[in-house]
């Protein structure tokens, strides 16, 4: 059974005292593919590194992260630009998988609403440059998320709606973007809620994730999260759905291999 973490930050500090442990642990159950998403540029190296370590099992991706649009931002998108064309082309390198996390975060900061609007916009464009999916963040900014997906609709806009926590309708109008659900430890919470209409989505539209160290699922709520903790994620969607957790793990790998052309 081969499973797929769409949503790792395995480079995290968090992981500074056991990061290969960690990866062999989730290895171990079945984790072998993990996409890894970007935060700011004071990342970017540790990202490589890891990179380098395990070439056969970890996919980056390029992008500011919404909370981390600051003052600097266009810096900061100036290095996103600049990583995804180095990589293009240099074909020696591996490539860039998608463009993310990218999106629109309201919880900590409202005051940058327009920057992370900015930043998102302009990230959409790198992804359709390079032809590749984007990775969204959305935290209380559905409206502000779908409005930029508005007016960026095109046939080549597609990706993975991170960490998905919304209704059946955002769900809805998520696919109509042409955007996979990201299901990660949330569908475990007993007020997580997106278990009680998950199985009305079709599986064809759902990638599994952690966002590890963020957001473990149950029984391991509030303490740092790891890619192996995929499986928990896995069993409780066979649940939901009421099939196999072989099979949920097969359609969901299938998802993340049309969504990051692999």
């Amino acid at each position: 059974m081969i499973l797929t973490d769409t949503h790792t930050h395995i480079y995290s500090e968090s992981f500074d005292d056991d990061q290969d442990e960690m990866m062999q642990r989730a290895i171990a159950n079945g984790v072998t593919r993990f996409f890894v998403p970007a935060i700011d540029s004071a990342y970017t190296q540790s990202m490589y590194n890891i990179e380098s370590k395990y070439p056969e099992n970890v996919f980056l991706m390029m992008g500011l992260h919404p909370t981390h649009v600051k003052e600097n931002y266009r810096e900061e998108l100036h290095h996103v630009e600049e990583e995804l064309e180095k990589r293009f082309q240099n074909q020696e390198e591996k490539k860039f998988f998608a463009v993310g996390e990218i999106g629109i975060d309201l919880y900590w900061d409202k005051t940058l609403l327009e920057f992370q609007k900015e930043a998102f916009k302009f990230q959409i464009k790198l992804a359709k440059k390079y032809s590749l999916p984007i990775v969204i963040h959305c935290r209380e900014a559905f409206e502000e998320v779908f409005e930029v997906l508005e007016s960026e609709k095109a046939d080549d806009l597609f990706g993975i709606f991170h960490c998905f926590t919304g209704t059946i309708e955002d769900a809805k109008r998520a696919i109509d973007y042409n955007m996979k659900l990201g299901i990660g430890g949330v569908v475990t919470f007993k007020n997580g809620k997106i278990d009680r209409f998950l199985d009305q989505i079709s599986l064809d539209h759902i990638v599994l994730e952690t966002d590890s160290p963020y957001l473990a699922p149950t029984p391991y709520r509030g303490k740092r999260n790891e890619s192996s903790y995929l499986i928990n994620v896995l069993n409780k969607l066979a649940e939901v759905y009421q099939i196999s957790a072989e099979e949920i793990a097969e359609i969901t790998t299938k998802n993340s291999k049309d969504v990051f052309g692999i």
